[in-house]
């Protein structure tokens, strides 16, 4: 064999090789096709599907506790002075400025609507809020044991009788876990989906984190279904005003506004 062949049949094992590892170690599990027991199987899941908006928003995406204010994560000293320093350089507001989405747990507390669809092993939630998508495999693989980190992580989910329980990990390290509150590369995030009603249901989501939290941080959502409803387009960086100083301090520029040209008139 000559040295090019050499070199290309290297290259084809190669290719091969890291084909291999990713079908086996990044996805962890083998999809199947859904039969048409797998589609009619759905008619018996809870009716998830449509588009759904927050009744009640609290702060960190919760309705909070009944008779109060929701209480905020409970940080650890170590963790409650990076919470400090975000808040005096105020980084959620360049995070904004750059069109960033907040990611999770925060996408799921707008006030925007968004979309679920159940399909055969998957719950797919469409946040009209910059777009976002989130896949939750319910199809019985486990937890990938390296998955890389995304604004919105890895979701696995299970049904449990009547609820949908999702655990979410992996989270990139430029999204916080609440307002100027970051997290660590331990961070879980649990939710649990349940329709109260027909057209209402509750999402409790429970942040752990050993190192940033001295204890688990629950909210409570509740949503409701608007069965004549779609999700809009929502594009961010259309007409935005914000932007970011050379010291990442964020500002807004008004020249030429809608507001600005009715102070003209």
């Amino acid at each position: 064999m000559n040295r090019k062949r050499f070199v290309g049949a290297l290259l084809v094992a190669a290719i091969a090789a890291v084909a291999s590892w990713t079908i086996v170690d990044a996805q962890g599990f083998k999809t199947k096709q859904p039969t048409p027991a797998d589609w009619s199987g759905l008619a018996k899941l809870p009716d998830f599907t449509g588009v759904w908006e927050a009744v009640t928003v609290g702060r960190g995406g919760g309705a909070g506790r009944a008779g109060g204010p929701p209480r905020g994560p409970q940080l650890t000293p170590a963790y409650a002075v990076k919470k400090r320093a975000l808040e005096g350089r105020r980084a959620e507001d360049a995070e904004t400025a750059n069109c960033l989405p907040p990611g999770m747990p925060g996408i799921m507390g707008q006030p925007y609507p968004y979309e679920f669809m159940l399909t055969p092993g998957k719950v797919t939630i469409v946040g009209e809020a910059y777009m976002q998508v989130r896949h939750i495999y319910t199809d019985g693989r486990p937890m990938p044991t390296d998955p890389d980190p995304t604004f919105n992580g890895t979701s696995i989910g299970r049904w449990e009788g009547e609820t949908l329980v999702v655990e979410t990990t992996a989270f990139s390290d430029s999204t916080n876990m609440d307002r100027n509150t970051p997290h660590s590369d331990k961070m879980k995030i649990v939710e649990r989906f349940r329709l109260a009603e027909p057209d209402r249901m509750t999402v409790e989501t429970t942040v752990t984190d050993p190192e940033a939290l001295t204890a688990p941080w629950t909210t409570t959502r509740t949503l409701a279904r608007h069965r004549d409803w779609t999700t809009r387009e929502y594009i961010c960086e259309e007409n935005n005003r914000n932007y970011v100083d050379a010291q990442g301090k964020a500002g807004i520029n008004l020249k030429d506004s809608p507001a600005e040209k009715k102070e003209q008139e």
